[in-house]
């Protein structure tokens, strides 16, 4: 019995090795390749399904093509749908170590072409140890390695038939296909591979281990199993990333349920079709027909399902940046009626206003997890593009020409905000240079500053009932002299070696970014405020929004639409470039 679980533990060894070494062979030596593949075959989703299965017989791991999936779906190289596509495939592609296990079992001697392919496959390694042809000759030999591995545990089981009373060993009713189906799981769980597990479980039966019916719940398990890869692997991931995860979830699921409730149906059709197609009558080869014939009838059942599984998962697993990023007002039915369409500008742009606003207060106070204010930006940055293109479509439309400078307007606000959330992004990159001056000799001049850019950027909400722009011009004029009392003494800090001079620079970039982020966003606010954005503007929900929201008034009045056109057709002074120290010609500007 010791030699017996030596030999189990050896074969199942070899066979993870070498299932490591074909995966990471082929990723390092034809990586750009099969991308390609996957990135170029997914017009259509049955070209995807053929990709995946494809890219993942070669490389021997489902789990790897999903994770490359992911990718892609994370780039925008590919669409939830498209990539729906090749997680069918994958699962027909992992198929193959079915076949090869097989193939092993026919009679012909393993040693005669594994032994050559691990000794081939070395060579490459050692005449080239640097170059792709190392990588490649790590497969060769991996594949070598999976042979010999297979032949392994098929001897061991076989002995082990030989040793062992083997009748109790056939299930017994359904409980019994339930208890194999866990298993088969469970090993799926264990190994973190269902190649193992399916490759244990052929062996097994070829030996005479196991029965054909426990054999094939065993493989059901294992199929199903495998979606506890994808599902440790997208823990803390991308809601994009989750969604994939879950489309294989469910693919394997509904999968192996029909499979288990058609089980003695679809072994009868497998015995038929085996005849039929003249393969030999042996456990592995049935198995292996079987597990890719209820993979492809996963798929057939899953194809009409898909267009409405992609609805669903995109409705689920996101998170509060991508939900930021989805205009709540802009619809391009709209854009027919000027009217309609200029006020759903407006209070999209009110909301993008807040949201900015209330995004630079949170990286000036730093209360707020790095990550998930870079992920704010990120949805900011499509939000503002989703707001300029929207704004360019209702340019191109039949504007009437006295409405076209509130469309003006409109689109220097954009501009504004945009630059708000750049300067907020790149004081967060600076975070750590400005914590660095922050030193007793100049520590409380800096957060005196901070906190006045902090109180500032709350007084920039055009729906506040103290909204004044007035009232900014002369703030800033104080924020402005306290910069530049403040670079004063930082400076003066610094000549006297109170502070390392290789963080001050980075940290008086930050800091006049500040002032200039203050500087923008109360421009914007002038503008919104004289387009007639009174009533408050709606928060970032911290749920999904309803599927019908309640739609916002905005009051106008004769005053507030002849505001607009005079704020429209007077050019605001020339602002700093960001990055650049506000002159002396843009004091006063933030009320422009």
């Amino acid at each position: 019995m010791l030699e017996l679980a030596g030999m189990f533990l050896g074969g199942l060894g070899l066979f993870l090795l070498a299932v490591a070494m074909i995966t990471d062979g082929l990723k390092l030596s034809a990586g750009e390749a099969l991308r390609g593949i996957l990135a170029s075959s997914t017009r259509t989703r049955l070209r995807g399904v053929l990709s995946g299965a494809l890219v993942t017989a070669v490389v021997q791991s489902s789990s790897a093509v999903t994770v490359a999936t992911i990718g892609f779906v994370n780039a925008g190289l590919l669409s939830l749908g498209q990539s729906f596509g090749i997680v069918y495939g994958a699962n027909i592609g992992t198929t193959m170590t079915g076949w090869i296990v097989a193939a092993v079992g026919f009679s012909f001697k393993v040693e005669a072409f594994a032994l050559p392919l691990i000794g081939a496959g070395m060579l490459f390694r050692l005449l080239r140890p640097t170059s792709r042809f190392a990588a490649f000759g790590e497969a060769i030999a991996g594949f070598g390695l999976f042979f010999i591995g297979i032949d392994v545990l098929q001897e061991a089981f076989a002995t082990f038939a030989l040793s062992v009373d083997v009748a109790g060993f056939a299930p017994q009713g359904g409980l019994g296909l339930v208890l194999y189906v866990l298993l088969g799981f469970a090993m799926t769980v264990l190994t973190q591979s269902s190649s193992a597990a399916i490759a244990l479980t052929l062996t097994a039966a070829s030996g005479g281990v196991l029965a054909l019916n426990a054999a094939a719940a065993m493989v059901i398990g294992a199929n199903v199993g495998t979606t506890s890869t994808a599902a440790l692997a997208v823990i803390g991931a991308t809601p994009n990333a989750r969604r994939v995860a879950a489309a294989h979830v469910c693919f394997n699921l509904l999968t192996g349920g029909v499979a288990l409730l058609l089980l003695p149906f679809m072994l009868l059709a497998v015995d038929r079709g085996g005849a039929a197609l003249g393969l030999a009558a042996i456990p592995t080869v049935a198995l292996a027909l079987f597990h890719t014939s209820f993979n492809i009838l996963g798929v057939v059942l899953m194809w009409p399902l898909t267009p409405w599984l992609a609805r669903f998962l995109s409705r689920h697993f996101g998170n509060r940046a991508e939900r930021l990023a989805l205009p709540q007002y802009l619809d391009r039915n709209v854009l027919a009626t000027p009217d309609l369409a200029l006020r759903a500008l407006c209070l999209e742009l009110a909301r993008v206003s807040e949201v900015v606003r209330n995004r630079s207060i949170e990286i000036m106070s730093a209360e707020t997890p790095a990550r998930e204010v870079v992920e704010q930006g990120v949805a900011l940055d499509a939000l503002i593009e989703a707001v300029e293109t929207f704004a360019t479509d209702l340019a191109a439309s039949r504007l009437p020409d006295d409405r076209r400078g509130e469309l003006t307007n409109a689109l220097r606000i954009n501009t504004y905000l945009e630059e708000v959330s750049r300067l907020g992004s790149a004081l967060l990159d600076a975070r750590d240079d400005v914590e660095a001056v922050l030193r007793p000799p100049v520590l409380e001049k800096v957060t005196d500053f901070q906190a006045g850019i902090v109180d500032y950027l709350r007084a920039c909400d055009p729906a506040g009932p103290d909204f004044s722009s007035e009232a900014l011009d002369a703030d800033y004029d104080t924020l402005r002299e306290q910069w530049h009392d403040l670079k004063a003494v930082l400076l003066e800090a610094a000549g006297r070696h109170q502070l390392r001079v290789g963080s001050l620079n980075a940290a008086l970039e930050a800091l006049r970014g500040c002032l200039r982020m203050a500087e923008q966003l109360a421009k914007g606010a002038a503008r919104l405020r004289a387009l007639g954005v009174e009533a408050p503007a709606p928060a970032m929900p911290a749920d999904p929004p309803p599927e019908a929201p309640a739609e916002p008034t905005v009051e106008t009045s004769d005053e507030s639409t002849q505001a607009a056109e005079q704020a429209s057709t007077a050019e605001p002074p020339a602002a700093a470039e960001p990055g650049t120290e506000p002159g002396p010609e843009t004091k006063g500007a933030p009320g422009a």
